[in-house]
């Protein structure tokens, strides 16, 4: 018998960050999900939305609706709280919707090794497989990628087959030659030790939310950042959630050049969609990026879709089509209407 994992604290970094939080999850959820426990993992029930221990670290995930079931993931440094309006319309169009934060993210455990492409394909299986969603039984998921989360998604639509029903790229990052120019031990380094630096100099409670708010303004065409300040505060003040990001971004061109092999490797096989992100300007740098998703498309093999306008934050700018291109992509093969 395995035992709870318990709710991690605001503060789980060492260093001197600041945690403002209460200790109680404060998410979107229904709080009467319960789970089953099935897989690899352990979780403990927290009002609304709950913490699971996946691999040796405490993931929070909040679980919405019924039907057929959705994963989301974000890209880097965002947390659970940035799917809330997809998240809502999912559900009450008859989808179960996993949203969780990886590790150094939102509420989650701090990250204790560099990710990898095939790393954060295994934690979403591990965490569908705690939460019940696995097994011989389970039917296959649809998953939705953001930002570098695309990478995550992507590599778990290669590596679990069997598992996938639908594979979504939410303005998914793109890196056609992935190299690296400094040896990955001193990139992790680095982000290491800047991130120690930054938490010890309480950078993260000082400018953390405001940080945070500039980001999502300046990557949205749709206004200012809706993410309640409570949550802001709780998971932005923490040195945890920059150290996280920064190890993460650190190994961003490594896991692209994993995903370019896999996909010498492990065939796609389910459906999929790119849907990029544009701002309706004819800037070239603009343009550059819908090319080079539509190149995507064409490599994956998968129906492109623009939302207009909109920015990098397409599920902020544009939930209802990215809600719709979930579905969609997921009925596609059976010719189901949205």
């Amino acid at each position: 018998m395995t035992t709870p994992a318990p709710p991690p604290p605001d503060h789980l970094g060492t260093g001197n960050e600041t945690g403002t939080g209460t200790g109680t999850e404060t998410g979107t959820g229904t709080g009467t999900e319960t789970g089953t426990g099935t897989g690899t993992g352990t979780e403990t029930g927290t009002g609304t939305g709950r913490f699971v221990r996946v691999g040796g670290t405490v993931l929070h995930v909040v679980v919405e609706g019924r039907g057929p079931v959705c994963v989301l993931s974000a890209g880097l440094a965002m947390a659970w709280f940035d799917w809330d309006a997809v998240a809502e319309l999912l559900a009450t169009r008859g989808r179960t919707v996993v949203r969780f934060d990886r590790p150094g993210h939102g509420l989650s455990g701090p990250a204790t090794a560099p990710p990898t492409t095939a790393g954060e394909a295994h934690r979403i299986a591990g965490l569908l497989d705690a939460l019940g969603y696995g097994g011989p039984a389970a039917a296959p998921v649809t998953v939705v990628g953001h930002s570098i989360a695309a990478f995550h998604a992507e590599g778990f639509a290669r590596l679990y087959p069997e598992r996938t029903a639908a594979l979504v790229l939410l303005d998914g990052s793109v890196e056609e030659d992935p190299r690296t120019l400094l040896p990955a031990t001193l990139r992790t380094g680095a982000a290491r030790a800047l991130g120690r630096a930054a938490t010890a100099a309480g950078l993260p409670a000082a400018l953390g939310p405001a940080a945070r708010r500039a980001t999502v303004r300046a990557s949205r065409t749709g206004g200012a950042d809706p993410a309640p300040e409570d949550l802001v505060r709780r998971c932005y003040r923490t040195g945890r959630v920059w150290r996280g990001a920064l190890l993460e971004n650190s190994r961003y061109l490594d896991m692209a050049a994993e995903l370019a092999s896999l996909r010498r490797t492990r065939p796609l096989t389910a459906p999929a969609t790119v849907l990029a992100g544009h701002d309706g300007s004819s800037g070239r740098g603009a343009l550059r990026w819908l090319g080079r998703q539509a190149d995507l498309a064409d490599l994956l093999g998968a129906r492109f879709e623009v939302a207009e306008p909109a920015g990098h934050l397409v599920m902020l700018d544009r939930p209802d089509q990215v809600a719709r291109a979930v579905v969609e992509t997921a009925e596609r093969e059976r010719g189901d209407a949205y």
